[in-house]
């Protein structure tokens, strides 16, 4: 039985690893590892790779969390949802390279 209802999931501001774990009655490490592999369709997972630190972030989604404990969530919407994540996080991560350069070019 899951800790939180659909509601309360619904509710909450973020979503942790932990959260959505108990939610799906498996391990944070299990919710991680498969968004990390696109193999659990509830968010996204970005790889933060700079010079200082290598680790992830993760941004679950409340509706598509409930969607796939409740099997209502298919290969192609998620593949949709998908493609227009990773467009917004390649402009993300462009706009992120640009304010690093221009922050650099400012300290010399």
């Amino acid at each position: 039985m899951s800790k939180f209802t659909d509601d309360e999931i619904r509710a909450m501001p973020k979503i942790t690893l932990k959260i959505a774990g108990d939610y799906l009655g498996i391990s944070p490490m299990a919710v991680g590892l498969g968004m990390r592999n696109d193999k659990l369709p509830i968010g996204f997972a970005v790889h933060n790779d700079d010079r200082y630190t290598d680790s992830w972030s993760y941004a679950i989604i409340a509706e598509r969390l409930i969607a796939y404990k409740h099997g209502k969530i298919t290969g192609i919407q998620v593949e949709s949802i998908n493609k227009n994540l990773e467009t917004i996080i390649e402009k993300f991560t462009e706009m992120k390279s640009d304010l690093d350069f221009l922050l650099r070019s400012e300290d010399e």
